[in-house]
């Protein structure tokens, strides 16, 4: 008989992603499939995409990675899903979209942060559900819909993240792992049910959230209109989406508290994970979420990190010449320039969470060139990361830097400015799918496949070692980013 695969779905805010996976957690590079998307944004600082659109993109991974394995033998026996955290979708009683999909970059219910605040201290909000009051989380979200669309409110019976809209269309279940409930900051981290002090406040009771999965092995099947519509996954075994970021540690090898996986994609983030409890305070600026009932995931995340560096390309007519301008940074010592860039041009998560945070550029000189605002505009990501690493070096003994994400790979010169202003070493591995890897490796724990996901060993890449020289020279330029952060942002 040929061996057992398993269907693995990453599905994100640029891209929809499939493939199948062999029972050693290793991808079949001939199945893969990647469907670009993008979510909207609005004029008045909206960040959505229409609900059935987005699932039909999803079934539509599906479709054509059946399509493309039709020639693989072996029984698809589970499903394993990554999604990206944050997102909030209203259904009516019939489990029709009553809202659009609003992602993590949406920043129109910033306005009623000020009175969520007084609806509950953050402190004891943020040290119980791990997340800071930000428009990307759900708190503020239903607050602002509350608010600015009543009717759209009171005919809502249910709110979902996006992966539950798609539980409730696969499975005919709006079910949701502790993974993706715990990144809606309104689920208790340490008693994994939703907040009560925070569905009080907001008026909601906890049957119109969804259904949070009793045991992190529970799986689902599909209903008979998608089972007849994929005959071959008619006796799959599903189990719940997890965070992506959840995913991506596990896929890059990071579950230890010695080791951060820093990521790079259209945003960044820095993120340790662990089997064991939260900790007792989390660290202002930080987040935590969960992996599963056994395992926690802390760290910091920036609104501003491949897309920015799009940006600059675009904006600075840097478009046509990457290589060129790679080149150009590379010859620059650090902070040449004398620039302080604030990377906020997509808004602030860590660590501040200033709501209402934008991009500056200060120190601008008729010398300035567009290599002097691009290599500024680098380092500036860097010291965020910094100011992320400096938290959770507070909790964690971390030893190890894991990178990962399609900006770093394409981008070397950033990579080792990273490296340099960290004062750490780090590797690169070439794992391209490191956050469908790591829902598959963690299907494979709970069925018995694999022994653990703390046993997999971490794939080795591309090595940068930092300089210290140039170490010295960055710690001084923080130093002038972190004054101009907490004058212009405070």
């Amino acid at each position: 008989m040929s061996p057992p695969l398993i269907l693995a779905l990453d599905i994100g805010t640029s891209s929809v992603r499939a493939a199948l996976y062999n029972a050693n957690g290793n991808v079949l590079p001939e199945t893969f499939v990647k469907n670009e998307r993008t979510l909207a944004s609005t004029e008045d600082g909206g960040a959505e995409i229409d609900a059935e659109e987005a699932f039909s993109q999803v079934a539509r991974a599906i479709d054509d990675v059946l399509k493309k394995a039709r020639s693989v033998k072996g029984k698809i026996e589970y499903a394993a899903a990554s999604s990206f955290w944050h997102s909030l979708v209203g259904i009516d009683k019939d489990g029709k979209a009553t809202t659009r999909v609003f992602g993590w970059a949406e920043t129109r219910p910033a306005k009623y942060l000020p009175e969520l605040r007084t609806l509950q201290k953050e402190p004891g909000a943020h040290n119980r559900t791990g997340a800071h009051f930000h428009p990307s989380y759900w708190p503020a979200k239903l607050l602002w819909l509350q608010k600015d669309f009543r009717q759209v409110f009171k005919s809502t019976h249910t709110w979902l993240s996006f992966s539950d809209l798609v539980a409730l269309r696969l499975f005919g279940r709006p079910v949701t792992s502790v993974s993706m409930a715990s990144g809606t900051g309104i689920f208790n981290l340490r008693k994994c049910v939703w907040d009560k002090g925070l569905t009080d406040a907001l008026n909601i009771t906890s049957d119109r959230l969804p259904e949070i999965v009793e045991n992190d092995s529970d799986t689902f099947r599909l209903t008979d209109e998608f089972a007849k519509r994929w005959p071959r996954l008619e006796d799959t075994e599903w189990f719940p989406a997890i965070g992506d970021g959840a995913a991506n540690n596990i896929g890059a090898g990071c579950v230890k508290k010695n080791k951060a996986a820093l990521m790079i994609g259209t945003s960044g983030a820095m993120r340790v994970a662990y089997r064991g409890d939260v900790p007792d305070r989390i660290p202002t600026g930080l987040w935590c979420y969960r992996i599963d009932r056994k395992r926690v995931i802390i760290g910091g995340a920036l609104s501003d990190g491949g897309g920015l560096y799009r940006w600059l390309k675009d904006n600075l007519r840097l478009a046509q010449e990457d290589n060129k301008t790679e080149a150009e940074i590379a010859k620059r010592a650090p902070d040449a320039h004398g620039l302080t860039f604030l990377p906020f041009l997509a808004g602030e998560r860590s660590t501040g969470y200033h709501e209402h945070a934008a991009g500056a550029i200060l120190g601008l000189k008729t010398s300035t060139d567009t290599i002097d605002i691009a290599q500024a505009a680098l380092e500036s990501v860097a010291y965020r990361f910094a100011a992320i690493l400096d938290r959770l070096a507070s909790i964690t003994g971390i030893r190890d830097l894991i990178a990962s994400g399609g900006a770093l790979r394409a981008s070397p010169v950033w990579t080792q400015i990273i490296a340099d202003v960290l004062g750490r070493n780090m590797s690169l591995p070439d794992t391209r799918e490191a956050s469908s890897r790591g829902a598959v490796l963690l299907a494979l724990e709970t069925i018995g496949k694999i022994e653990s996901i703390e046993k997999i060993p971490t794939p080795k890449g591309r090595e940068f070692k930092f300089d210290k020289k140039r170490h010295a020279l960055y710690k001084k330029a923080w130093e002038r980013h972190e004054k101009f952060y907490k004058l212009v942002l405070d």
